[in-house]
């Protein structure tokens, strides 16, 4: 398969779920060219996929500073602000956290990999506002993960994975509305090939010089028609979609696919039919 993780063998609700993992396993790549891609995004569609807040500079140069410790030296490019320059270089969207008037907010991020929702609809939120929409966050998840984000030591790295299905194939998906509204022209036989499983894998990880925190997101996409070649994994997504708590279907609207899905795991052999 060409997605590395299966996510929804951990959770059928949404869960913080981070764990620690060496510093030499923050940065997965898999992407030849990373830069290609954000680089046509920030010139055509920069209010989309970039935004900074004034002061958040420092904290972007000490991420640039991280993900060259990572991997090497790079030729500067001049104009560019520290942190896209950093995520030209990673297949992951970046974003720094930094600790404004008594709440960790989001004050810069690249994000050309975003899932229906856009840099400048997102830029300057706290935590508790970015996870607004995941249905009894502030009363389940708010003060932990505000201990994590205060409690994060220079030396640890932090990882989680999540998942959702959509009908589009794109890394660049700002907008629900066109991709869902073509949901109904979908034929069931072809489900298979015009799902596509969506799997973030995201880090967290402080910055000590500025005590910011960087968080990453790289996306992983592959059709729901690959999971028929792996009876184990078809077997686990199976069981994680009817598990599903209503709270995690509702967060991901799932329901949009379900006749869909299930048309499929009924019979997942039709793609290679067809």
């Amino acid at each position: 398969m060409s997605l590395r993780h299966r996510p929804w063998e951990q959770a059928a609700d949404f869960a913080i779920g981070l764990r620690p993992i060496p510093a030499a396993a923050w940065l997965e790549g898999g992407e030849a060219d990373p830069a290609s891609r954000k680089d046509a995004l920030f010139e055509t569609a920069r209010e989309l996929v970039w935004a900074e807040t004034e002061g958040s500079r420092p904290g972007q140069q000490e991420a640039l500073a991280l993900v060259e410790a990572a991997l090497g030296p790079s030729a500067p490019l001049s104009g560019l602000p520290p942190l896209y320059a950093a995520a030209r270089r990673v297949p992951d969207d970046l974003c720094l956290m930094e600790r404004r008037a008594g709440d960790w907010r989001l004050t810069a991020l690249s994000l050309s990999a975003g899932t229906f929702f856009t840099a400048r609809e997102v830029i300057g939120r706290s935590v508790g506002e970015l996870h607004g929409p995941v249905t009894g966050f502030s009363e389940r998840f708010l003060a932990r993960v505000s201990r994590i984000f205060e409690g994060l030591r220079p030396d640890l790295v932090l990882e989680r994975r999540n998942w959702t299905l959509t009908n589009s194939a794109e890394l660049h998906a700002p907008d629900p509305a066109p991709i869902r509204a073509r949901i109904a022209a979908i034929a069931p036989q072809d489900a298979g090939r015009a799902l596509t499983v969506r799997v973030e894998r995201q880090t967290l990880r402080r910055l000590p010089a500025t005590n910011g925190a960087l968080f990453s997101i790289r996306v992983w996409l592959a059709p729901l028609a690959e999971l028929a070649h792996e009876p184990d994994a078809l077997a686990g997504f199976a069981r994680a979609w009817r598990a599903a708590t209503p709270e995690f279907r509702a967060y991901k609207r799932l329901d949009l696919y379900d006749a869909l899905v299930e048309g499929f795991l009924a019979n997942p052999g039709r793609v290679d039919d067809d």
